[in-house]
């Protein structure tokens, strides 16, 4: 069950990375955060009310409410327009949390491919927090490329190899493939976006409003 609420989890954060990247109108990006953060509500209370006590199940499952919270509050900040700040705060606990989950994976639960998968999660949720919390604005069209490309690498992609039954023999390798893009990919990208944009011989990009 948690693989299907994964697969959504690519496509909410493949449509918020478009929002970042001012593809996506922010009011229209509104419903798939609430729909994506209330499958994310039903799917871990489902585990934990049928996991008959089971600690690592239990674990395993609360660490999805997190996904839950930041996409209901999303949905709630663009439908209302509400500042993002407590949000932003809210992605810095995320952050922490997803630390721990990674080491978690790659220890207690033997799991390296989501203890890479989780550090993807928590730079994403770090650059949130440097967007929203802390109002990094230069940072926003960065955010929403690792955003819309975290959407495909880390939650469609494992998703489908959990429902075809593959993820178990390819967790190593797919942990290799996800640790290595994620230096090389998103290293380029913040060269790209972040300091050949803030270099003043760099053309300077047509101004225009990016909701976050």
């Amino acid at each position: 069950m948690g693989s299907v609420g994964l697969l959504f989890v690519g496509a909410v954060l493949f449509i918020n990375g478009a929002m970042l990247l001012g593809w996506v109108d922010a009011t229209s990006a509104a419903p798939m955060n609430f729909f994506v953060g209330a499958l994310q509500i039903i799917t871990p209370t489902y585990l934990i009310f049928t996991a008959n006590g089971d600690a690592d199940t239990i674990l395993s499952a609360a660490g999805l409410y997190l996904f839950a919270f930041t996409y209901l509050y999303v949905g709630l900040n663009l439908t209302f327009g509400l500042d993002g700040t407590g949000l932003g705060y809210f992605c810095l606990f995320v952050f922490v949390s997803a630390l721990v989950y990674s080491g978690l994976n790659f220890t207690r639960l033997d799991d390296p491919g989501f203890g890479v998968i989780w550090l993807h999660w928590a730079f994403l949720w770090l650059l949130f927090f440097l967007v929203l919390g802390l109002k990094r604005e230069s940072l926003s069209r960065y955010t929403g490329a690792v955003c819309a490309i975290q959407g495909w690498v880390t939650g469609w992609v494992p998703a489908l190899l959990l429902l075809t039954g593959t993820y178990a023999a390819l967790a190593v390798p797919l942990a290799v493939a996800l640790a290595v893009f994620g230096v090389v990919v998103f290293g380029g990208l913040y060269v790209v976006m972040v300091r050949r944009a803030g270099h003043p011989d760099a053309p300077v990009a047509p101004d225009r409003h990016v909701a976050a």
